[in-house]
Protein backbone atom coordinates (compact mmCIF):
# COMPACT_ATOMS: atom_id res chain seq x y z
CA UNK A 1 0.00 0.00 0.00
CA UNK A 2 1.37 3.56 -0.73
CA UNK A 3 1.96 5.16 2.77
CA UNK A 4 2.37 1.80 4.36
CA UNK A 5 5.09 -0.77 5.21
CA UNK A 6 4.92 -4.26 3.71
CA UNK A 7 5.00 -5.75 7.46
CA UNK A 8 1.01 -3.32 7.99
CA UNK A 9 -0.19 -3.91 4.80
CA UNK A 10 0.00 -7.86 5.47
CA UNK A 11 -1.40 -7.51 9.44
CA UNK A 12 -4.41 -5.85 7.34
CA UNK A 13 -4.86 -8.75 4.82
CA UNK A 14 -4.32 -11.18 7.41
CA UNK A 15 -6.79 -9.59 9.39
CA UNK A 16 -9.33 -9.21 6.25
CA UNK A 17 -8.64 -12.79 5.83
CA UNK A 18 -10.06 -13.47 9.00
CA UNK A 19 -13.18 -11.81 8.22
CA UNK A 20 -12.32 -8.60 10.02
CA UNK A 21 -14.56 -5.55 8.50
CA UNK A 22 -13.13 -2.78 10.16
CA UNK A 23 -9.53 -3.56 7.75
CA UNK A 24 -11.57 -4.07 4.79
CA UNK A 25 -13.27 -0.66 5.04
CA UNK A 26 -9.44 0.55 5.77
CA UNK A 27 -8.58 -1.20 3.01
CA UNK A 28 -11.49 0.20 0.84
CA UNK A 29 -11.18 3.77 1.45
CA UNK A 30 -7.62 3.74 1.09
CA UNK A 31 -7.67 2.00 -2.64
CA UNK A 32 -11.03 2.61 -3.58
CA UNK A 33 -8.94 6.01 -4.33
CA UNK A 34 -6.48 4.34 -6.30
CA UNK A 35 -8.72 2.17 -8.43
CA UNK A 36 -11.64 4.23 -9.17
CA UNK A 37 -9.69 6.71 -11.24
CA UNK A 38 -7.45 4.00 -13.28
CA UNK A 39 -10.63 2.05 -14.12
CA UNK A 40 -12.19 5.75 -15.35
CA UNK A 41 -8.99 6.33 -17.47
CA UNK A 42 -9.54 2.67 -18.87
CA UNK A 43 -13.68 2.58 -19.39
CA UNK A 44 -14.32 6.89 -19.91
CA UNK A 45 -17.10 6.14 -17.81
CA UNK A 46 -18.24 7.19 -14.14
CA UNK A 47 -21.05 4.34 -14.18
CA UNK A 48 -18.52 1.64 -15.54
CA UNK A 49 -15.84 2.79 -12.95
CA UNK A 50 -18.02 2.59 -10.50
CA UNK A 51 -19.18 -1.14 -10.91
CA UNK A 52 -15.91 -2.22 -11.59
CA UNK A 53 -14.88 -0.72 -8.12
CA UNK A 54 -17.45 -2.81 -6.38
CA UNK A 55 -16.62 -5.76 -8.49
CA UNK A 56 -13.33 -5.22 -6.93
CA UNK A 57 -13.59 -5.50 -3.73
CA UNK A 58 -16.28 -8.06 -3.96
CA UNK A 59 -13.86 -10.39 -5.53
CA UNK A 60 -11.15 -9.16 -2.56
CA UNK A 61 -13.85 -10.03 0.39
CA UNK A 62 -15.36 -13.34 -1.24
CA UNK A 63 -11.55 -14.56 -1.92
CA UNK A 64 -10.56 -13.26 1.43
CA UNK A 65 -8.95 -16.30 2.66
CA UNK A 66 -6.49 -16.86 0.13
CA UNK A 67 -5.19 -12.69 0.63
CA UNK A 68 -2.05 -13.89 2.32
CA UNK A 69 -0.89 -16.09 -0.58
CA UNK A 70 -0.43 -12.48 -2.90
CA UNK A 71 2.87 -11.71 -3.06
CA UNK A 72 2.45 -8.08 -4.29
CA UNK A 73 -1.06 -6.94 -3.50
CA UNK A 74 -0.94 -3.66 -5.69
CA UNK A 75 0.11 -5.37 -8.40
CA UNK A 76 -2.54 -7.85 -8.02
CA UNK A 77 -5.68 -4.62 -7.86
CA UNK A 78 -3.54 -3.19 -10.82
CA UNK A 79 -4.49 -6.57 -12.92
CA UNK A 80 -7.82 -7.51 -11.55
CA UNK A 81 -8.78 -3.95 -11.88
CA UNK A 82 -7.66 -4.40 -15.56
CA UNK A 83 -8.71 -7.38 -16.60
CA UNK A 84 -12.67 -6.30 -15.07
CA UNK A 85 -12.43 -3.01 -17.14
CA UNK A 86 -11.48 -5.06 -20.12
CA UNK A 87 -14.26 -7.78 -19.64
CA UNK A 88 -16.76 -4.74 -19.09
CA UNK A 89 -16.01 -3.28 -22.36
CA UNK A 90 -15.67 -6.33 -24.35
CA UNK A 91 -19.35 -7.55 -23.22
CA UNK A 92 -20.63 -3.80 -24.04
CA UNK A 93 -18.67 -4.21 -27.46
CA UNK A 94 -20.46 -7.90 -27.70
CA UNK A 95 -24.21 -6.44 -26.62
CA UNK A 96 -23.58 -3.41 -28.99
CA UNK A 97 -23.01 -5.79 -31.89
CA UNK A 98 -25.86 -8.06 -31.11
CA UNK A 99 -28.77 -4.80 -30.48
CA UNK A 100 -27.24 -3.55 -33.61
CA UNK A 101 -28.41 -6.48 -35.45
CA UNK A 102 -31.24 -6.93 -33.47
CA UNK A 103 -32.27 -3.23 -34.36
CA UNK A 104 -31.60 -3.15 -38.06
CA UNK A 105 -33.58 -6.62 -38.27
CA UNK A 106 -36.14 -5.23 -36.93
CA UNK A 107 -36.40 -1.56 -38.43
CA UNK A 108 -36.64 -3.13 -41.11
CA UNK A 109 -39.85 -5.21 -40.62
CA UNK A 110 -41.57 -2.48 -38.03
CA UNK A 111 -43.76 -0.92 -40.64
CA UNK A 112 -45.91 -4.20 -40.99
CA UNK A 113 -49.05 -4.04 -38.75
CA UNK A 114 -47.91 -7.10 -36.84
CA UNK A 115 -44.69 -6.40 -35.93
CA UNK A 116 -46.01 -2.70 -34.82
CA UNK A 117 -48.50 -5.00 -32.84
CA UNK A 118 -45.70 -6.60 -31.05
CA UNK A 119 -43.42 -3.47 -30.62
CA UNK A 120 -46.11 -2.47 -28.71
CA UNK A 121 -46.92 -5.28 -26.72
CA UNK A 122 -43.08 -5.09 -25.96
CA UNK A 123 -43.73 -1.75 -24.83
CA UNK A 124 -46.44 -2.47 -22.94
CA UNK A 125 -44.91 -5.37 -21.48
CA UNK A 126 -41.82 -3.06 -20.45
CA UNK A 127 -44.35 -0.60 -18.53
CA UNK A 128 -46.09 -3.98 -16.44
CA UNK A 129 -42.21 -4.84 -15.53
CA UNK A 130 -41.07 -1.59 -14.78
CA UNK A 131 -44.25 -1.42 -12.74
CA UNK A 132 -43.75 -4.54 -10.41
CA UNK A 133 -40.24 -2.90 -9.14
CA UNK A 134 -39.53 -1.45 -5.56
CA UNK A 135 -40.73 1.55 -4.88
CA UNK A 136 -36.77 3.11 -5.05
CA UNK A 137 -35.75 0.69 -8.06
CA UNK A 138 -39.08 2.22 -10.44
CA UNK A 139 -37.59 5.56 -9.19
CA UNK A 140 -34.19 5.27 -10.02
CA UNK A 141 -34.74 2.98 -13.53
CA UNK A 142 -37.01 5.98 -14.46
CA UNK A 143 -34.36 8.72 -13.59
CA UNK A 144 -31.71 6.81 -15.35
CA UNK A 145 -33.34 4.98 -18.55
CA UNK A 146 -36.30 7.63 -19.14
CA UNK A 147 -34.65 10.82 -18.00
CA UNK A 148 -31.28 9.73 -18.82
CA UNK A 149 -29.61 11.17 -15.50
CA UNK A 150 -25.85 9.33 -14.48
CA UNK A 151 -25.95 7.42 -11.97
CA UNK A 152 -23.97 10.68 -9.69
CA UNK A 153 -26.89 12.78 -10.58
CA UNK A 154 -29.40 10.46 -9.66
CA UNK A 155 -27.51 9.90 -6.65
CA UNK A 156 -27.08 13.61 -5.83
CA UNK A 157 -30.76 13.88 -6.63
CA UNK A 158 -31.56 11.30 -4.19
CA UNK A 159 -29.29 11.85 -1.60
CA UNK A 160 -27.96 8.76 -1.83
CA UNK A 161 -24.47 6.66 -2.88
CA UNK A 162 -23.39 6.55 -6.37
CA UNK A 163 -23.38 2.12 -5.31
CA UNK A 164 -26.47 2.30 -3.69
CA UNK A 165 -28.12 3.39 -7.15
CA UNK A 166 -25.85 1.29 -8.84
CA UNK A 167 -27.18 -1.90 -6.84
CA UNK A 168 -30.87 -0.67 -7.44
CA UNK A 169 -30.28 -0.58 -11.38
CA UNK A 170 -28.65 -4.04 -11.05
CA UNK A 171 -31.77 -5.67 -9.41
CA UNK A 172 -33.64 -3.64 -11.84
CA UNK A 173 -32.63 -4.32 -14.84
CA UNK A 174 -31.93 -8.47 -13.88
CA UNK A 175 -35.84 -8.42 -12.88
CA UNK A 176 -37.03 -6.68 -16.05
CA UNK A 177 -34.73 -9.06 -17.87
CA UNK A 178 -35.81 -12.10 -16.34
CA UNK A 179 -39.24 -10.91 -17.35
CA UNK A 180 -39.16 -11.05 -20.46
CA UNK A 181 -37.31 -13.91 -20.87
CA UNK A 182 -40.34 -15.48 -18.88
CA UNK A 183 -42.73 -14.34 -21.51
CA UNK A 184 -40.21 -15.24 -24.05
CA UNK A 185 -40.17 -11.38 -25.68
CA UNK A 186 -36.58 -10.33 -27.24
CA UNK A 187 -37.49 -7.21 -28.74
CA UNK A 188 -36.40 -6.00 -24.81
CA UNK A 189 -32.86 -5.21 -26.83
CA UNK A 190 -34.61 -3.30 -29.43
CA UNK A 191 -36.35 -1.00 -26.58
CA UNK A 192 -33.37 -0.40 -25.12
CA UNK A 193 -31.48 0.26 -28.15
CA UNK A 194 -29.86 3.51 -27.07
CA UNK A 195 -29.96 2.84 -23.58
CA UNK A 196 -27.27 0.18 -23.05
CA UNK A 197 -24.73 1.23 -20.40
Amino acid sequence: MQNRSIDTEKMLLAQIASGNQKSFTILFEHYSKIIYPFALKLTRSEELAEEILQEVFLKIWTNRENLLQIENFGGYLNRVTRNYSYNVLRRIAQEASIVLALGKQLSEKITDTEDTILYRDAEQSLNTAINQLTPQQKLIYTLCYQEGLKYSEVAGRLNISSSTVHTHMKLALKFIRTYFVQINILIWFYLHLNNLK
